[in-house]
């Protein structure tokens, strides 16, 4: 059973006052997860020079770039997993806060997510290969299965579902409920505003909207009865 706050009606203003209350932990965030992604582009990047240098430079053939390019990604992927492993918690701290009714602080978030940091990768691997087949499958699949996102994580972090019978129960809470629509609807609504935002404001505006959209989508998951 969620905190009682959770199955209010969602509002904007609830949805800032919650972020202003998580700013601490949202800034610490968006910081890691910058920090992390800039870690991997540098890896990447000194890697595949390296192995310019090391086949001729600029002279190389374009099997030697090819394979100094490849080196480069697989020396950033470990920092693209972390980064997308912390990124989660831009919806996992909603989750978990209306879920409590407390402020979810920088440790109690990491602290989640350090509880069972392999489940979340497996789980966002499971997630990434769907949502990926699905846009190759012409676009409209891969947005279907995005909108189960809040609702994924949401399973994935507050119980102990195994990732695939939490991924099968989020379509079902989506697709299947008698809300479930309604509320895949405001999440369209919800990801149309943030776009809106983040082009009007050049991208700065998604520092704010992403994380308001989060805790406006996990409240109206619980009022909507998405999330029980």
């Amino acid at each position: 059973m969620a905190a009682l706050k959770a199955y209010d009606q969602p509002t904007l203003n609830g949805a800032w006052e919650a972020f202003v209350a998580h700013v601490p932990t949202i800034l610490l965030i968006w910081i890691a997860t910058a920090v992390l992604s800039g870690a991997g582009l540098a890896v990447y990047g000194l890697i595949t020079l390296v192995g310019l240098g090391l086949s001729g430079g600029a002279s190389g053939s374009e099997h030697a770039f090819g394979l100094a390019s490849a080196l480069g990604q697989l020396g950033q992927l470990p920092f693209t997993v972390l980064s997308s492993l912390v990124g989660v918690l831009f919806i996992a701290v909603p989750a978990l806060h209306y879920d409590s009714g407390e402020v979810i602080t920088v440790q109690a978030a990491f602290a989640a997510l350090m509880r069972r940091p392999l489940r979340y990768l497996l789980a966002g691997v499971l997630f990434t290969v769907v949502l990926t087949i699905g846009f190759i499958l012409c676009i409209v699949p891969g947005i279907v299965v995005a909108l189960v996102m809040p609702i994924y994580v949401n399973r994935i972090f507050l119980t102990d579902q195994s990732i695939t019978d939490a991924f099968a129960g989020s379509f079902q809470a989506v697709y299947r409920s008698e809300q479930g629509r309604t509320y895949a609807g405001i999440e369209i609504l919800a990801w149309l505003l943030v776009l809106v935002v983040s082009v009007c404001t050049c991208g700065l505006g998604a520092l704010l909207a992403v994380p308001v959209s989060s805790f406006y989508l996990q409240n109206a998951a619980y009022n909507k009865g998405v999330i029980s």
